[in-house]
């Protein structure tokens, strides 16, 4: 690290890190760990869930997760290549082919998060569950994407901060030959450790998993105040550089103020929406 320092006027050199966005290959094909986060994500997801509705009053059985599964891949794929596509980059339709090109990279977590929202809801429409407590138990499990997949960015060299001066300044192959903010790990530190440190030990230590839709608002919330504040020191896509210039706001926070004020309102409500929770799962309720 004392010789990674010592380059570049005392700046961090991205490619002394000897990242390679290639895990690995089978045969000729390329496995990314940027594919290899999303996946990741699924699967703690996944297990994070299991253990989530042991707890008393859950708002669905383990069967309910096993299926969940299926449409929450189907979610954040689809929502989030679709997301990308129409906020950042539309002119991907110009060649259809490259829409399904998602190994490449490409994907908006504001547009996965409204995927996911729609899966959830053609979820329990069809099982009769309670779709904002779903929400808040789906949301409790976000942290880990929002993690990896930004240090898969990191990986990537992709999605760097703007220019500065900082000690941690780091300068990416990409970006020039200027030292930048290494906004691919403050957001993996903010919508990745710094959620889950809240939202973690408020659903094991309080009573909070029984006010309907309190996790679901609590996570946009702090998704949405940290891409907010993050976005003063992450890079606008050149595409979209001039509604930064001309709005003094970033597409990434445009996007973000309407979660911001969702997580408001959901919070504000969550204490009125609490009732009677008679469990899924288990076999105690909380009045």
């Amino acid at each position: 690290m004392f010789e990674i320092l010592a380059t570049a006027g005392g700046f961090v050199r991205y490619e002394d890190f000897g990242l390679d966005p290639i895990a690995f290959k089978i045969g000729s094909f390329p496995i990314r760990w940027y594919s290899l986060s999303y996946l990741a994500t699924i699967l703690l997801g996944y297990w994070w869930l299991t253990r989530l509705i042991r707890k008393p009053g859950a708002p669905m059985s383990r069967e309910h997760v096993d299926d969940f599964i299926l449409h929450a891949t189907l979610g954040i794929i689809l929502g989030g290549r679709l997301g990308y596509i129409f906020f950042y980059k539309p002119d991907i339709l110009l060649n259809p082919v490259d829409v399904f090109k998602v190994w490449e990279g490409g994907m908006s977590l504001h547009g996965g998060t409204l995927g996911v929202l729609v899966a959830i809801w053609l979820f329990v429409r069809k099982r009769g569950l309670s779709y904002l407590r779903v929400c808040d138990y789906v949301a409790l499990c976000v942290p880990f994407g929002t993690f990896l997949i930004r240090l898969a960015n990191f990986v990537n060299g992709e999605l760097w901060g703007r220019e500065t001066d900082v000690p941690w300044a780091m300068i990416f192959p990409a970006g020039g030959e200027v030292a930048r903010h290494p906004s691919q790990l403050y957001e993996a530190g903010l919508e990745g450790l710094l959620m889950a440190a809240i939202l973690w030990p408020l659903f094991f230590k309080t009573d909070a998993r029984y006010k309907p839709g309190f996790f679901f608002g609590m996570a946009a919330l702090i998704y949405g105040f940290s891409r907010f504040f993050v976005e003063f020191f992450r890079q606008p896509d050149a595409h979209l550089q001039w509604l930064a210039d001309s709005s003094g706001l970033s597409m990434g926070q445009w996007l973000t103020i309407p979660m911001i004020l969702l997580g408001i309102y959901l919070v504000a409500t969550a204490k009125g929406r609490r009732q009677r929770v008679e469990p899924v799962a288990g076999n105690e309720s909380v009045a």
